[in-house]
């Protein structure tokens, strides 16, 4: 009887293992598709543009300008929103659209700025809108805050994001059996600090399991 438990046990771990394998495999393929996406919507951004110089589109030098105006605003505000603000993924696109933007206006492409600019201020004003969410003691809607501090451990080799989703930007990457402590948690994700300086970020909860305090 103890043979066929501990053969079941051992079957049931490495059913889980592979589950978390593939989990692992799913996440980088999304990662990936994901910045292959990004870079094709790079390509038909400046497609766009070229083909407004080549139509001659019919806008003007001044609502090109006043497109840009309001671009930079919507990117001032987010970056006056926190730090995080003017670090996000967000910012930092809405800026090298603008950058795009004021390189057409440049070559007298008004229509292919105000396209840019547009961007811009649309990577802008969703970066405000997802920082939004952040709660003004600095924890995210919908976190839950544990108890007490909980020891965890990873169960393989994992990213530690800047947010709670695929969309953030990866923080590092822990080895498995890497030790965690887990501060809170949202539906699928949990925040953890991963050394003593206090450093923070996500990672996905099936990627964690219990850890044994006593142990180093």
């Amino acid at each position: 009887m103890r043979v066929d438990t501990v053969t079941v046990e051992a079957e049931g771990r490495a059913e889980l293992e592979e589950r978390l394998a593939r989990l692992q495999l799913r996440l980088l393929e999304r990662d990936a598709v994901i910045e292959e996406l990004r870079r094709s919507l790079d390509a038909q951004r400046q497609e766009v543009v070229r083909n407004m110089a080549k139509l001659q589109n019919q806008a003007s030098r001044a609502e090109a300008a006043s497109g840009m105006a309001e671009a930079e605003l919507a990117i001032q505000a987010l970056a006056e929103i926190s730090n995080e603000g003017a670090d996000s993924d967000e910012y930092s696109r809405a800026q090298l659209l603008l950058q795009q933007a004021s390189a057409a206006f440049e070559r007298g492409n008004f229509g292919g700025a105000l396209y840019m600019a547009n961007e811009a201020r649309v990577a802008a004003t969703s970066g405000s809108t997802r920082m939004a969410g952040l709660r003004s003691d600095g924890r995210r809607a919908g976190e839950v805050s544990f108890a007490v501090p909980v020891p965890l451990t990873t169960l393989q080799r994992s990213n530690v994001r800047e947010g709670p989703g695929l969309g953030h930007a990866v923080s590092i990457t822990l080895d498995e059996g890497a030790r965690l402590t887990g501060l809170s948690y949202t539906t699928e994700w949990v925040r953890v600090s991963w050394t003593d300086d206090g450093s923070e970020g996500w990672i996905f909860h099936a990627l964690v399991a219990s850890a044994d305090p006593a142990r180093p």
